[in-house]
């Protein structure tokens, strides 16, 4: 699962250049640093983020899973990212007039503060606001971390989703100049479909066929609860 969080975090870098893009040009054009350093303190920011939004999200799902419905949440969790992915466009505006506008403004505002600044600790500053900002992509790792039902695999799935937009990012930090929409374009038109992907990977694990890693059997808890036998003293 976790080739596909780096998978889904590079072609999602792509489409979310239209927002991430300009505050890496901002954060570039004000660094200064020898070998790449706070542009790659920047990112790091980011990863760091989507690792604790990820954990956060892999605890809920923990939670669910202790109350044996560990398949379901798998089935459920993998649905909503093929709805998701199915209708892409309408989910992200629905995603951007959910009501968060003016906790978005907030955010914005720390952030351009933050750029305004400059240095080292202000660019880290940037990268982990930055992590917050809404985002359709986010929103479908969220998802698929949840359905892990780990806090540590929420965290991982989440990490390796944040490094796989790292090197988009870079590439445009160091050029100075967004990539053209023609390939944008081109590049996001993939995104759907490797969303899609990944739900049907969640139901399947859901389904427990017994294949090991993609579709591992769950631990039958009520069947062992009720062969429990008890021991009568006369």
């Amino acid at each position: 699962m976790i080739w596909t969080a780096f998978l889904l975090g590079f072609l999602g870098s792509f489409h979310c250049l239209g927002m991430c893009g300009p505050i890496a040009l901002a954060v570039s054009s004000k660094d200064n640093s020898p070998f790449l350093k706070n542009k790659i303190i920047y990112n790091l920011g980011r990863t760091l983020t989507y690792s604790a939004l990820g954990g956060l999200i892999g605890f809920v799902g923990f939670s669910f899973s202790l109350t044996g419905i560990q398949q379901w949440i798998s089935i459920v969790m993998g649905a909503i990212i093929l709805l998701m992915a199915f209708f892409y466009k309408r989910s992200e505006r629905w995603i951007a007039s959910s009501g968060l506008f003016g906790a978005v403004y907030k955010l914005k505002s720390s952030l351009g503060y933050f750029l305004k600044k400059g240095g080292t600790s202000a660019f880290f500053a940037s990268g982990l606001l930055n992590g917050l900002l809404p985002c359709g992509m986010v929103y479908i790792a969220l998802i698929a971390s949840l359905a892990l039902q780990s806090p540590l695999q929420g965290a991982l799935y989440m990490f390796f989703f944040g490094l796989g937009t790292i090197p988009m990012l870079v590439v445009v930090m160091i050029s100075g100049k967004l990539i053209s929409l023609s390939l944008r374009t081109k590049l996001t038109k993939a995104l759907p479909y490797v969303a899609m992907f990944i739900g049907i990977l969640f139901i399947v694990r859901g389904l427990g066929l017994g294949i090991h890693y993609i579709s591992p059997k769950f631990a039958d808890t009520g069947s062992s609860a009720d062969s429990t036998e008890m021991v009568v003293c006369d």
